[in-house]
């Protein structure tokens, strides 16, 4: 194996474990930290955000196991949630195909900004539950659909809306609220990497690697997040979202006008 390629490929090993603790500790995929990685070996937005969809499977598997065995999870929600993501994700993955790249680029910088905003401004609680009935089910479809296109869009598992959306806007705890995303994630994830293995657009050697080395470290940054305080653990998503920000404008502003 030539070096440069065996270099890829410890690269690939060690964005997985990294991303891996942070999913288990924010209830996220890991795509936050994927997409921005492969960009920076030479990946375009598109193919990294296709190729980090598919490594959030096995990452959101790892974890959700994790979250089971202390029964930090909603099922009820996580299943409407799930059948709205399923639907979201398709129409992502379509805008995907065909958004020019800075376009892309600018989306996932503006998405971080809002969700790192939230994380400072608004207090979550530990021991909430969410309240069931026709209104709330209907939102939870609503926000499944969003975050499925989110995640088909912008290669993201979509926590970070389901979380926020959880713990701020329906009163859930907020350890079950990352349980809950990350049970969430596995069907869109599955629906998106689906149509972008079709269009070509993922690189599943990459994503297999990444994904399956994060679901080693997951349940680490499940355990890690259960030593903070529900402020605390919220104000640590907003200061690496804030990080992830800084990262996405600097790449949203170096990319060429005319490249799509």
């Amino acid at each position: 194996m030539a070096k440069p390629e065996k270099n890829r490929i410890l690269l690939f090993c060690a964005v997985g474990l990294l991303s891996g603790v942070l999913s288990g500790f924010f209830g996220i995929g890991g795509g936050s930290v994927i997409v921005p990685v492969l960009m920076m070996v030479g990946y375009s937005q598109r193919t990294a955000a296709a190729t980090s969809l598919l490594a959030i499977l096995p990452t959101a598997a790892s974890g959700v196991v994790a979250y089971l065995r202390s029964g930090q999870i909603d099922y009820v929600p996580a299943l409407l949630l799930a059948i709205g993501v399923v639907i979201g994700a398709q129409f992502g993955t379509k805008a995907l195909a065909v958004l020019p790249e800075r376009t892309l680029r600018w989306s996932f910088a503006v998405f971080m900004l809002l969700m790192a905003i939230l994380q400072f401004v608004l207090t979550p609680g530990r021991g909430g539950e969410i309240e069931l009935h026709f209104v709330s089910g209907a939102l939870l479809l609503v926000l499944g659909v969003f975050t499925g296109f989110l995640s088909g869009l912008l290669g993201i598992g979509g926590g970070f809306v389901i979380i926020t959306g959880l713990i701020f806007f329906f009163g859930g705890s907020d350890l079950a609220a990352r349980g809950t995303s990350l049970l969430t994630m596995i069907p869109g994830t599955i629906s998106g990497t689906v149509r972008n293995v079709k269009n070509r657009l993922t690189d599943v050697r990459a994503g297999l690697i990444i994904g399956l080395c994060a679901a080693v470290t997951a349940p680490l940054g499940k355990w890690c997040v259960e030593q903070l305080s529900p402020k605390a653990a919220a104000v640590s998503v907003g200061l690496f979202m804030l990080f992830l920000v800084i990262r996405s404008l600097y790449t949203a502003f170096k990319a060429p006008k005319e490249e799509d």
